[in-house]
């Protein structure tokens, strides 16, 4: 690919990162492909893994032998030897920096992790199809970070080649779908001296066309993983001898479900796995549930939290068991900045083939671009997640999911000119 990537470039760019999707933390091919062609670039900073991380912040990180699967399959997949070697460890992601003179910093986050969906090999299916389909089964790109990468390089070149005045940072962010990534981002420092912060999402239920500038209505989230302990008995001869660790898992799940919910706003709660024992005569010696809630406020999120906590060991206090917690991810709420949505919906009503163009909307659902948005706030600056319709065919999340290509010119179109704007204008 050349340094200023042709949309037909890009494409073909994205439907190879469709074709390797890695989850979390094991995004090394992803990483490495996009750091093969920022180094095309005329950079003048790039940083690689874990020089954009704070390694204790990192949440969720896969167990050594996960992650030397998945850094081999990369490996075997054609990402190059040195770049790989940075990335060990799971500390994937990089971040692109433009200086072009005097102004201020504005920066866009994109994310590159994959979902654990087995993609459709139907033959209306797009990515089937064509021949892009994804080559590891069991994984796929179910959420469009393929095209969010892809748009991200493509910015890149734009902003490279533009009258833009000021520093520029692209984020190449891993692990969102485990809202386990970005907080590791934020306390890098990478974010501080930024003034201006716009992150980007395809789709969303909106069709290609239609821009959101501004997305409001984050729910905080925490993610969360409870281990119980108890003590195995024969469970004909002896069952009282035993601490069933299943019957504290389902207490815990039971009683999760009827937390007081909380007159400041939306609250939510969901186990979504749990497993345990090991024979049906076995009184089970261990069991767990993963599981979620989520706050309008952070507050509220914290609330639910803490009464999630105190169930779980109530739980296995019941039974006489252990229990072990442990937060998997997690993300504050946020708001996006009228002012930066505003530049957004006027870039975006002059954009071809782009409308309607919506101010704002309430996503409903969580995000960890939050983190980056709260530091960049905290620190005195604006941000706003900006959503670029694309027609897909499935839901996000589902194995018949696809991106129209179509958007990725249309979203470059409008965050180049929005990043450009912003530079000038300095709301």
């Amino acid at each position: 690919m050349s340094q200023q990537a042709s949309i037909e470039e890009l494409v073909s760019f994205r439907r190879d990162l469709h074709r390797h999707p890695e989850p979390a933390w094991r995004e090394f091919y992803t990483t490495a492909r996009i750091v093969d062609e920022l180094e095309t670039r005329d950079l003048d900073a790039l940083y690689v893994g874990p020089e954009i991380l704070d390694a204790d912040e990192r949440m969720a990180v896969p167990d050594d032998d996960e992650l030397s699967t998945w850094f081999e399959r990369a490996r075997e997949a054609g990402a190059r030897a040195d770049i790989l070697d940075r990335l060990a460890g799971g500390y994937t992601g990089a971040l692109a920096v433009l200086e072009r003179g005097e102004g201020p910093t504005v920066a866009l986050r994109v994310d590159i992790d994959a979902l654990p969906i087995t993609e459709s090999d139907d033959d209306d299916h797009v990515p089937a199809a064509e021949g892009f389909r994804s080559e590891t089964e069991g994984f796929m790109h179910a959420c469009g970070h393929d095209a969010h990468a892809t748009i991200g390089l493509g910015v890149l070149d734009a902003v490279a080649n533009s009258d833009f005045q000021g520093t520029f940072k692209v984020f190449f962010q891993p692990s969102e779908e485990l809202v386990a990534g970005a907080k590791a981002v934020a306390e890098s420092g990478h974010l501080d001296d930024v003034d201006y912060l716009l992150a980007v999402h395809v789709g969303l239920d909106h069709p290609t066309g239609e821009v959101v500038c501004g997305v409001d209505g984050f729910l905080a989230v925490s993610h969360f993983r409870a281990e119980f302990a108890g003590a195995p008995a024969h469970a004909g001869a002896k069952p009282e001898a035993g601490n069933n660790a299943n019957l504290a898992a389902a207490a815990a799940t039971q009683n999760l479900y009827g937390i007081s919910r909380h007159s400041d706003g939306a609250t939510r709660v969901n186990v979504g796995l749990m497993g345990g024992g090991t024979a049906t005569n076995i009184i089970a010696e261990e069991s767990f549930i993963e599981g979620e809630v989520r706050g309008e406020t952070t507050e509220l999120m914290e609330y639910m939290e803490d009464r999630a906590h105190t169930v779980i060991e109530s739980a296995a206090a019941m039974y006489d068991c252990d229990v072990e917690i442990t937060v998997e991810g997690k993300a504050p709420s946020a708001r996006s900045d009228d002012a930066l949505a505003t530049i957004v919906g006027d870039v975006s009503d002059r954009v071809d083939d782009v409308s309607p163009v919506l101010r704002s909307d309430e996503l409903g659902g969580s995000e960890d671009a939050t983190y980056l948005m709260q530091r960049v706030q905290d620190n005195g600056g604006l941000a706003s997640y900006v959503v670029v319709g694309t027609d897909h065919p499935g839901g996000h999340h589902t194995r018949t999911f696809d991106v129209d290509e179509e958007t990725i010119r249309l979203a470059i179109d409008v965050l180049s000119g929005s990043v450009n704007r912003i530079a000038a204008d300095k709301p």
